[in-house]
């Protein structure tokens, strides 16, 4: 894979970051010492970054509980307007309901599934990593199997999910970070080597179109449908790497953004990520 040689910090890295996200920052939730508008957690490193700062918006926490253990793959559902998200090694999904507020535990078990996303037809696609596969829920409540083996192999512990907005194809990650340990599913010896598949939506039939990334992790497509963000978690990378998409393959991989923030010694990883309309890659940076 070509690396890009960067001259400068990628808006992506640099532009805007949280600080209550920010290990190390004592973020008081508590109420008890408010401040006034704009938010001090928001801090923007990049003047382009501006007209993303909203005065009259807070850094709020959503949900918080000592009783569960990971909250990961976020995915918002428009119409019922509520979030879903996992709880990997507590083999559950929770959902946030926007009109009161509220979270309840949506799925248990959920297969240890971890990243979560919606079709163009509203129906709730999951990585499960304990049974190793790729879901759809019906409408019904039913689970479909979309991927569990590649010729013939087991997949490792699928990660994160997109859909293709013109073919409905469903994009996954295959990390191994499932079967490594007897934690967020079932240790075991890997199959396959880590990479990143396509499912076709008319055949159903899986694609790999792309190993060349050390521990594939979260993904997103670009606005226009042209490119693919891959965030890379693997030891040594921690970064996003970019392919232009070639209709159902992959082409000029590259380096996308380092996650080496301006004041940070150490570069964060890239998790969960996800691109706005308006092409700007927002990222996790834990």
């Amino acid at each position: 894979m070509e690396k890009e040689q960067i001259s400068r910090r990628s808006f992506l890295s640099t532009a805007g970051i949280t600080a209550a996200g920010i290990s190390g920052y004592a973020r008081d939730w508590t109420g008890k010492n408010p401040t006034r508008y704009p938010d001090p957690a928001i801090i923007s490193l990049d003047p382009r970054f501006d007209k993303y700062k909203l005065g009259n918006t807070p850094v709020q926490r959503l949900y918080t509980n000592p009783n569960r253990l990971w909250n990961e793959g976020c995915a918002w559902n428009a119409v019922g307007r509520y979030l879903v998200f996992s709880d990997v090694p507590g083999d559950l999904q929770l959902r946030w309901i926007e009109d009161d507020n509220r979270v309840t535990v949506f799925r248990k078990p959920s297969g240890n599934s971890n990243g979560n996303t919606f079709d163009y037809k509203g129906c709730q696609i999951s990585c499960q990593h304990g049974p190793r596969r790729v879901v759809r829920y019906e409408y019904d409540g039913t689970e479909t199997v979309l991927a569990s083996r590649f010729n013939g192999k087991r997949l490792n512990s699928p990660n994160d999910v997109v859909v293709h907005r013109n073919d409905d194809s469903i994009w996954f990650t295959d990390p191994s970070y499932g079967i490594t340990r007897n934690y967020t599913g079932t240790k075991a010896p890997s199959e396959l080597k880590e990479a990143v598949y396509r499912i076709d939506a008319k055949t159903g039939g899986i694609t790999k179109v792309t190993d060349d990334i050390v521990k594939p992790n979260g993904l997103c497509f670009s606005p226009d449908l042209e490119k693919l963000y891959v965030a890379d978690t693997g030891e040594g990378s921690n970064d996003i790497k970019v392919w232009d998409i070639d209709g159902t393959s992959l082409k000029n991989g590259k380096q996308f953004a380092s996650m080496k923030l301006d004041g940070f010694d150490k570069a964060g990883h890239s998790d969960g990520i996800r691109a706005d309309v308006d092409g700007n890659i927002w990222s996790s940076a834990g």
